[in-house]
């Protein structure tokens, strides 16, 4: 029996078969094989094509059984792992509306801070444990505000994974883990807020029926079986948010478990029963994949957007014909520090850690005889530490004192030189684990049609590859006082950078 696993990521589209049994990996693929391109219309903007997620998915697929080394039919049960927080609309024929606004766009920030207001800060703490700021229940409100003619053929409204089932079944369910990082989900009543959508003006029937994370979301419809090779019927049974299903992955599913990815936008989640909240909104907490009214588990959730993207960036600005591979073997021959170059990471919307503020990115004390595009790729990857770094001292501020982080051995953290910088500069040591958000998605259809008996089951015997410790006498926390200090500086001095 196998399991087929889909991440629908910013940058690509990741499927992955996997042996139930085993829980070994048969197969996997990635399309497009470059990086999907961000839609920004105008600056702060953030979109993507839902209906070329779709093609993508199908082409990952088609991609992945083409490898042979399985047969389609085998596939038993679909799961979802997808980016969060964005919009997606569709008419009565399912058809979709426009673009998806996706994560990191920010035009909605106004939207929500106003509604922050007047719903009440109090309210929307207790009751939302966030406040609407620019997630999906804000960019839903900018749309109404907008486009209304466009907002009055909406039938329904979706995250980005229950878009994906839909076009698998025609079938359109959500659950409360995506209303809450939308935004729509009161944990005091669990149920979808009234005080949310009366204050928006959003009726119940833009939103999908809510079932569980683990459940049947709909079967695979005859025609995209055949075209994906796929047997007919066979179940979507489990669909989630990327940072909710990494958390998954990594077997990170109790109180003081803490899970790290650091891909196009950089996050901490760690486990909590309780339902709190940070006063100021620079950390969030939304319903974890087995949160239920009985047994509360929350996700609070640390982003960066200025992640992966800033060394996406700077490849393409300063890497030539180089990989990151060979970029992670330049920067290691250079010293930490970077000879006193600093890079501030921030530049991809609007950073909810920093109160919703725009710092944008910079580049700060460049020294043309000194620096080389080695010394760039070191303090790039040393900034996006620091950023964490900066980070996890607010979830310390809301009583979360991770004691070990559990993180993929991707993206960021295929870097020894970001791994060292992250682990010394936080002083928390990280465990590596082989695998990525499609496995766990895989494993988590698994667990949703029933194969396995629980989560625990399904991630039994999973050991990391590499643990890496704090170094003693490190010259980290130096490097990040600094560090920091210049943020401070950016963010009420902007013009004293060069922006990128």
């Amino acid at each position: 029996m196998l399991l087929l696993g889909i991440d629908i990521g910013t940058s690509s589209i990741k499927v992955s078969v996997v042996d139930a049994h085993s829980r070994k990996l048969i197969s996997s693929a990635q399309y497009p094989e470059i990086e999907m391109d961000i839609i920004s219309p105008q600056p702060g903007w953030a979109e993507q094509s839902p209906d070329s997620w779709w093609e993508h998915t199908k082409q990952a697929i088609l991609k992945c059984n083409a490898t042979g080394t399985y047969d389609p039919l085998e596939i038993a049960a679909i799961g979802i792992a997808y980016q969060m927080h964005g919009l997606v609309m569709v008419d009565s024929q399912q058809h979709v509306l426009r673009n998806s606004i996706i994560w990191c766009d920010s035009r909605a920030v106004e939207t929500g801070d106003e509604a922050f207001e007047k719903i009440g800060h109090e309210f929307c703490l207790e009751h939302l444990l966030n406040s609407p700021g620019n997630f999906t229940a804000s960019k839903l409100a900018w749309v109404k505000e907008n486009e209304p003619q466009l907002f009055s053929r909406i039938d329904k409204i979706m995250l980005p994974g229950d878009f994906i089932a839909m076009k698998f079944t025609d079938q359109i369910t959500t659950t409360a883990s995506a209303m809450s990082e939308g935004v729509f989900w009161d944990f005091k009543n669990e149920a979808l807020s009234e005080e949310v959508n009366s204050y928006f003006g959003f009726g119940k029937y833009l939103f999908p029926a809510i079932e569980p994370v683990f459940s049947i979301h709909g079967h695979v419809k005859d025609t995209v079986a055949a075209r994906l090779g796929l047997k007919k019927g066979i179940p979507v049974s489990y669909k989630a948010g990327d940072q909710p299903n990494n958390a998954l992955s990594l077997n990170v599913l109790e109180p003081g478990e803490v899970a790290a990815t650091a891909g196009t936008s950089g996050v901490v989640y760690a486990v909590s029963d309780q339902l709190n909240y940070d006063p100021a909104s620079r950390v969030n907490s939304f319903a974890h994949v087995n949160h239920t009214a009985a047994n509360k588990r929350l996700g609070v959730l640390l982003c960066i957007n200025g992640c992966g993207i800033t060394n996406r960036w700077i490849k393409k600005l300063a890497a030539g014909p180089m990989n990151y591979e060979q970029m992670n073997e330049a920067a290691a021959g250079i010293k930490p520090g970077s000879d006193g170059l600093q890079v501030i990471p921030f530049g991809n919307g609007a950073e909810r850690m920093l109160g919703n503020q725009l710092p944008g990115g910079g580049l700060l004390n460049l020294d043309y005889n000194i620096h080389s595009s080695a010394h760039l790729f070191r303090a790039t990857q040393e900034g996006i530490a620091f950023a964490f770094r900066y980070g996890i001292d607010i979830m310390r501020e809301n009583n979360i004192f991770p004691s070990i982080v559990r993180a993929g051995q991707a993206n960021m953290f295929l870097s020894p030189v970001f791994t060292n910088a992250f682990v010394n500069s936080t002083g928390i040591p990280v465990e590596l684990y082989e695998g990525d958000g499609s496995i766990g998605a895989a494993l988590g259809a698994g667990i949703g049609a029933g194969f396995y008996g629980s989560a625990k089951e399904a991630f039994e015997g999973r050991k990391p590859v590499e643990i890496v410790e704090p170094e003693q006498n490190s010259s980290y926390d130096d490097l990040y006082a600094k560090w920091k200090e210049t943020l401070m500086n950016t963010i009420t001095k902007t013009n004293e950078l060069c922006q990128f």
